[in-house]
């Protein structure tokens, strides 16, 4: 059976088996390093009394949450693409 991916969709090395993570959206369980992590900043803070209070020179924290999402819902929300059988091959650097 021919496989699509070098590493095939894994980033564990020679590590041997990895733990399981829950997905956040649809609750499948994905080993750890085949999930996608996505943290999203959020303020408690409603944006528009946020910006007053910031005109008004406050200082106002925020959160971060870091949701996990296997392979299909991270397609799904847009957080990876599909991509082509030659645009795979390519290794590109890490977005910062």
């Amino acid at each position: 059976m021919p496989k699509k991916r070098r590493s095939r969709g894994r980033s564990k090395g020679m590590k041997g088996r990895t733990e399981l993570v829950e997905c956040d959206n649809c609750g499948a369980l994905v080993p750890r390093d085949k999930i996608k992590r996505v943290s999203v900043k959020v303020s408690p803070v409603d944006p528009q009394l946020a910006k007053e209070l910031k005109a008004k020179g406050a200082y106002i924290s925020s959160y971060t949450t870091v949701k996990n999402y296997c392979v299909s819902c991270a397609v799904h929300y847009g957080v990876v693409k599909v991509r082509s059988r030659d645009e795979r091959k390519l290794i590109r650097p890490l977005r910062r």
